[in-house]
């Protein structure tokens, strides 16, 4: 008789959870939204792959898309750095850098895949889909950073290049004064009107500690607020600037 495996093993083996797929026709129209095709489809699933889709542990780390927003995340800020250089020769690096913060950041990468439609792609748990993971900004952004990530695997940096211009083209086209931040451009206008600086204040703090939601409200001594959300102080301040700033234009 074959002696058993040791119970902790047999467990292991029991608990483990299968790596997500995707079906051809999903895969294929994934690609098509995207304008890549894959030579290696399981680099794309995997950067569609959320963590909680897969179990914990090496499984998160291996199959998840974790990994490849990381790669992503540099690429898209050498495309979009280079893209800077060349469009805008006259400008200084303390004018360029605002503009690379503003492409870059988790939000612009969210606003990509919802340009393109990919947020119906992405692979989730029941219970981070039930939770509104599928709208969350974060999940949104890890994704195209992922997909980037994916796409200079497969093919090199030409492809992820035309995946960033392709996903990118709105916010290339926003006006010039769109690429300043809106804190900034909210305290240049108070300061214009004679007007204290703005205050922000945290109204709430809610989710789990790793993706927490922060309840920001920002306001203008005598001339109005605005109150926003976001995964970072930073990010709902910076949505709430935006919302007052609109309000007080119109």
């Amino acid at each position: 008789m074959k002696p058993a495996r040791p119970k902790r093993t047999r467990l292991r083996g029991k608990g483990k959870a299968s790596a997500p797929v995707l079906s051809d026709d999903r895969l294929k129209a994934a690609q098509d939204a995207i304008g890549y095709k894959f030579k290696d489809a399981k680099l794309l699933v995997r950067a569609l792959t959320h963590p909680s889709a897969v179990g914990g542990g090496g499984d998160a780390v291996r199959d998840s898309n974790q990994r490849l927003e990381f790669l992503g995340d540099r690429v898209l800020n050498l495309v979009i750095a280079e893209r800077l250089m060349e469009r805008r020769k006259m400008e200084s690096e303390g004018e360029l850098a605002p503009r690379l913060n503003r492409l870059v950041k988790k939000g612009a990468c969210a606003d990509a895949v919802r340009y393109l439609e990919l947020q119906e792609f992405i692979l989730l748990s029941d219970g981070e889909e039930a939770a509104g993971g599928r709208k969350r900004e974060s999940t949104l952004g890890d994704a195209c950073e992922a997909i980037i990530g994916a796409i200079f695997k497969d093919g090199g940096l030409s492809p992820a290049r035309k995946f960033i211009e392709k996903a990118w083209a709105p916010q290339f086209a926003s006006t010039p004064a769109e690429t300043k931040d809106p804190k900034t451009l909210l305290q240049e206008w108070a300061q214009g009107q004679g007007l204290p600086l703005p205050d922000y204040d945290v109204l709430s703090r809610s989710g789990p500690d790793h993706e927490p939601i922060y309840e920001i409200e920002a306001k203008v001594d005598g001339r109005g607020s605005a109150v926003a959300t976001g995964p970072s102080k930073r990010e709902a301040e910076r949505s709430a600037a935006a919302l007052l700033l609109q309000s007080l234009a119109g």
